[in-house]
């Protein structure tokens, strides 16, 4: 199955999760919907369903999980949106969660797509056994103080000055990187990969996530605002230390080029079909948004 239709099955798995729910709490399904339902590209539960194709036949034996990451990491794009945080008026194209719904709201859409996440993984831990118990684990971690929040904290507390390159690592390998490495070993770990191939994933989830963030701060300075689904230029305005103010524009692309060859490279190691792990990892390299 193509990444093409992958998407389409994680997007009608969350717009069908949350469907029917809430009495006098429906609000916040409304807004935890809404955020969900906007768009986005779904690279990290692809590559939780890609790397479980690597190994695994079934795509619903892990749906669940890949929609549970989906969940997780726009619960971090809201956050991410607010006033007290970077402030954001337009996320994929929309006006962001707090714009249409409130700042408290849009908390408590934030918290309940996090705790729903988490309910989900366990569930289906509890059907599933002991790797998908084990995927759940990393993933969770993945989203919590020493990962994706530790990351937000650190890059909270770098703004308005000039941090050096072990911080700017630090905090893009949590904010950004756990949760993409996680999705990547999750779906190999329920897949069944052996432990030489999750060594080999692991290294290519970090080199990925590295090159996503890089991306991410190109597309700041060069990308179109209709294009991104959000405004440009918003590191420089928080005044942030990036990989472009530290290596610059040119140099940050061949970066992204190298580290992509990196990727590709350590794919091909693996004794399985990586052809549709290899074109998102390419598409991550030229993406546009």
């Amino acid at each position: 199955m193509k990444a093409q239709q992958l998407k389409e099955e994680i997007d009608k798995w969350l717009e069908q999760y949350f469907q029917g729910k809430g009495g006098y709490n429906k609000l916040i399904y409304e807004a935890m919907s809404y955020s969900l339902s906007v768009g986005g590209k779904r690279i990290r539960p692809l590559l939780t369903m890609l790397t479980y194709g690597l190994y695994g036949e079934n795509y619903s034996e892990v749906i669940e999980v890949a929609g549970a990451i989906e969940m997780i990491h726009t619960y971090s794009l809201i956050h991410d949106d607010l006033p007290s945080m970077d402030n954001d008026d337009l996320r994929r194209g929309k006006p962001t969660c707090h714009r249409v719904y409130g700042e408290a709201m849009a908390i408590l859409a934030g918290d309940g797509l996090l705790n729903e996440a988490a309910n989900v993984l366990i569930k289906h831990a509890l059907k599933h056994g002991e790797k998908a118990l084990e995927a759940a684990n990393i993933i969770l971690e993945a989203s919590g103080v020493e990962g994706m929040i530790g990351g937000q904290v650190v890059d909270i507390l770098s703004e308005d000055k000039k941090v050096d390159l072990d911080v700017l690592n630090y905090m893009h390998r949590q904010k950004t990187g756990a949760l993409i490495k996680a999705a990547i070993l999750a779906g190999a770990i329920i897949g069944g990969a052996s432990k030489e191939d999750l060594g080999i994933l692991d290294s290519y989830g970090e080199k990925l996530g590295l090159a996503f963030q890089v991306k991410d701060d190109i597309l700041d300075v060069i990308g179109d605002t209709n294009v991104l689904g959000k405004k440009v230029n918003s590191d420089l305005e928080n005044n942030k230390t990036t990989f472009i103010t530290e290596y610059g524009l040119e140099e940050c692309k061949k970066i992204c080029i190298d580290l992509t060859s990196e990727c590709i490279e350590l794919l091909k190691k693996l004794k399985v079909n990586t052809d549709d792990l290899q074109q998102l990892t390419n598409f991550l390299l030229t993406r546009e948004y």
